[in-house]
């Protein structure tokens, strides 16, 4: 992974607030994707106080200037694809917020989601929060979920399809999982957890880092009072590759010791 390059920004907003986000980001020849989420943040965001870190996951040159941001960007180029997990847990070893967000780059903001947020992590219990997600029709996406198994799965495989486990209408809701699309974590809970488990290259690893957080005590979270859109790409529908991954994390999921001891403390409730 090659050094990063840090560009501040031109200009200093001196009306900021408390809050101090560090966002990551990963581009994997998505860079025109990763400048419509910068002009989101810009749009929306320019009096939250935070800094980009853009992992380059492949090569590819910005389609945007860093320069010109209103905040600091922190730019990284890996020498070979790296997991999900990795350039995440990469970038978080270079954030300096007191709150670290995950979000992809087919992610589009509406509004400023981050003091709603920041509002459900002020309940000291919950160790990740999320917006609601949408895809780009408005439908809701079905982004918290119970944690996964194997019947649940197989319904799927032959048609069943995900139905919303949660009602969504009101109030602050705590799923067993919230989608890896967008997580804002404090980061001193990030740490705790030692970041993403790497041995998932891609996908699931929401899944675990949420069951890891509820076998230490702390709660996921989904704010319904604020929404972000996702372009959602679907490789795995479409790329055999994404498909054996998807599979591979699956399978690797239900055969951690994670998995066995969630069903276990549940088995004790």
């Amino acid at each position: 992974m090659n050094g990063g390059t840090v560009l501040r920004p031109l200009t200093e907003d001196t009306d900021l607030p408390h809050a101090d986000i560090s966002i990551s980001v990963v581009s994997h020849a998505q860079i025109e994707l990763v400048g419509r989420l910068v002009s989101g943040l810009e749009r929306h965001c320019r009096k939250v106080h935070l800094e980009l870190i853009l992992t380059l996951n492949l090569e590819e040159s910005l389609g945007f200037d860093p320069a010109a941001c209103s905040f600091p960007v922190t730019v990284f180029r890996n020498n070979c694809p790296k997991g999900f997990a990795a350039n995440h847990n990469h970038a978080f070893t270079h954030a300096n917020g007191r709150f670290f967000c995950v979000i992809n780059p087919d992610i589009r903001f509406n509004s400023e989601p981050f003091e709603y947020l920041l509002g459900c992590l002020e309940n000291s219990s919950v160790g990740v929060v999320a917006p609601l997600v949408k895809g780009e029709n408005g439908d809701l996406e079905v982004t918290a979920r119970r944690f996964p198994s194997p019947l649940k799965l197989l319904g799927k495989l032959f048609g069943m399809g995900w139905q919303q486990d949660y009602l969504l209408d009101c109030g602050p809701v705590y799923p067993d999982w919230i989608g890896g699309m967008f997580m804002l974590f404090p980061s001193k809970v990030f740490k705790q957890l030692a970041g993403f488990d790497e041995d998932y290259f891609l996908y699931y690893e929401d899944v675990d880092i949420c069951a890891r957080l509820r076998l230490l005590g702390y709660l996921a979270a989904l704010c319904p009072d604020v929404s972000v859109t996702h372009h959602a790409r679907r490789q795995s529908h479409r790329d055999p590759r994404y498909l054996s991954w998807h599979l591979r994390s699956i399978l690797r999921f239900f055969l951690s010791p994670v998995y066995w001891k969630l069903k276990f403390r549940k088995s004790h409730e």
